[in-house]
């Protein structure tokens, strides 16, 4: 009770002047102003420094830890390191508190839009990345997550439009987006078509710089990917005079250091080559709508817009290709001169999950949760062996085509020819890659969207024919028509592709055919278009 009223020392021990007298008959002193009793807190006098409140919060915040941090060193012996390599300058964990506002892991609101003008507010992390949303969006929406979804940065008032690497944050990229710019959620099957395929996807005379007679597409990719290498994309395009409206068609070459324009016809020496954009501090766009906005000659145009600019078009180089196939190619030379093997690692990371779970092809939650049963005996028991599983599944297979041909056979006597409540002629509006009442350029709008990669499809009802259906398909980047009509034999209706030579008895049966079998198409039906309301 006596030491209670004995001043400290900031090392924890009693002064010398304060001892008290020895003897039981002591009494202690009355305690002046400047002696502090342990059991009570300690008053400290606010500074009169004009500063902002949250200034200096933190100020007396990391004053209160340096004196804290002495009293504990002065208090306590020196106590030596068992892990010395731990506590480096590169291993020592910076505090959350020592961290600026600006490189703090906050929550953020942001805005993403479905191409049906759906719209929903997602809650996400600052560091969270283009991948990481889309699979959140897939979750939430119930989809298929085949590493073919994207974020598109969508820029309405300047008539241009990217879709986001998956290494790309996105409150970055929003950072640099303005008032009217949105996200949206779309697939995007052509995001990696150059991986997958280098030599058919650039011209040969497109090319220069690469050493590949004998690599081959092996060679082409690493003289792409490796920084030290130097390869070289040049052609002609058509180019938008800053200011002006007049477009000039001149001759480009597109190198690691930036985008060159030649002054005197397809020179490249040094001193006929003039800059017109950098690549680290731009980002490639495609033109939506080129003729309209801006009077491009072509409908292939790519827009290279700085980071800066938020509204301003004088400052967008705008460039147009003679072709689909041309834009795409400068589109991806772009983005690999940037990015370079990030592509890669986003492209190869799918794959190689892939390949840890196994070589099975991806199903569904509901389609895993499946097990084959046998149903022959009393009791049921399920299937172990996969050779028995198959079979017994082709057996019920060709049994349940048994019983649905003859179901049709028996009610095509109590219906007449094309009801409009035959199940045949509904059944298909249920399927993604059924698409209703649209027109034909909207159907080429939607592919052009999703990727122009062989196989990409979709079915929509014919303007022409009210009865007949269309499928839309896209093969070597170009857009064709193929017209599905209604054909009557025995009393039912079918659809054939071929003028009745194939017949099928709704649209799924001749998906599922041209899945499988080329048939009269140019190439199988590999990926449908999809549009899913978020």
């Amino acid at each position: 009770m006596q030491s209670e009223t004995v001043p400290l020392r900031q090392n924890g021990q009693h002064t010398s002047s304060q001892q008290p007298a020895s003897g039981a008959s002591a009494q202690p002193q009355a305690a002046p102003q400047q002696k502090v009793q342990r059991s009570q807190p300690m008053h400290i006098l606010a500074a009169r420094i004009l500063l902002p409140f949250r200034r200096w919060k933190t100020f007396h915040y990391r004053r209160l830890q340096e004196e804290d941090q002495q009293l504990r060193t002065s208090s306590l012996p020196a106590i030596p390191n068992p892990f010395p390599e731990l506590c480096g300058a590169g291993n020592t964990p910076a505090p959350s508190s020592s961290l600026p506002p600006s490189q703090a892991i906050v929550k953020q609101d942001v805005k993403i839009f479905g191409e049906d003008g759906t719209c929903k507010v997602v809650e996400i992390l600052s560091d969270m990345t283009s991948r990481d949303l889309c699979q959140l969006l897939v979750y939430r929406s119930h989809c298929v997550d085949d590493n073919s979804w994207a974020l598109v940065e969508h820029h309405p008032h300047l008539g241009i439009e990217r879709c986001l690497e998956d290494h790309e944050l996105v409150v970055q990229v929003e950072n640099t987006m303005a008032g009217e710019s949105k996200f949206l959620f779309r697939k995007n099957y052509a995001k990696y078509e150059f991986f997958k395929n280098p030599t058919n996807f650039f011209p040969e005379q497109m090319v220069t710089g690469c050493q590949q007679p004998n690599g081959g597409q092996t060679q082409l990719l690493q003289n792409f990917l490796n920084t030290s290498s130097c390869p070289e994309i040049q052609g002609f395009l058509h180019v938008k005079e800053l200011g002006r409206k007049s477009w000039k068609k001149l001759y480009l070459c597109l190198r690691r250091s930036g985008l060159y324009c030649s002054t005197k016809g397809s020179s490249k020496e040094p001193r006929h080559l003039q800059l017109l954009a950098d690549v680290e501090d731009c980002s490639v766009f495609s033109l939506i709508a080129g003729r309209k906005q801006y009077s491009a000659p072509t409908d292939f145009g790519l827009c290279i817009k700085p980071n800066k600019v938020l509204h301003d078009t004088k400052e967008l180089r705008l460039l147009c290709a003679e072709d689909e196939q041309i834009r795409t190619c400068w589109l991806t030379a772009f983005r690999l001169f940037k990015y370079g093997a990030l592509l890669y690692q986003s492209y190869r990371l799918p794959l190689q999950r892939k390949g840890a779970q196994g070589s099975t092809p991806a199903r569904s939650v509901s389609e895993s949760s499946l097990v084959a049963m046998d149903f022959s005996g009393q009791t049921g028991r399920v299937i172990d062996n996969p050779d028995e599983a198959q079979s017994a599944a082709l057996e019920e297979g060709h049994a349940w085509r048994v019983r649905r041909k003859r179901s049709t056979r028996m009610n095509a006597h109590n219906q007449s020819p094309l009801h409009p409540s035959s199940l045949s002629t509904v059944i298909h509006k249920t399927q993604h890659w059924f698409h209703g009442r649209i027109t034909r350029e909207e159907s080429h709008r939607i592919i052009k969207q999703q990727g122009l990669v062989d196989g990409l499809f979709l079915l929509r009802d014919s303007q022409s024919n009210p009865k007949a259906f269309v499928l839309t398909l896209c093969h070597h980047q170009k857009i064709k028509n193929f017209q599905i009509l209604p054909c009557e034999d025995d009393g039912q209706v079918f659809f054939s592709l071929d003028d009745g030579n194939t017949k099928f008895s709704d649209l799924i049966q001749l998906v599922d055919f041209y899945q499988l079998n080329k048939g009269v198409l140019p190439c199988k039906l590999k990926h449908h278009c999809v549009r899913v309301a978020l």
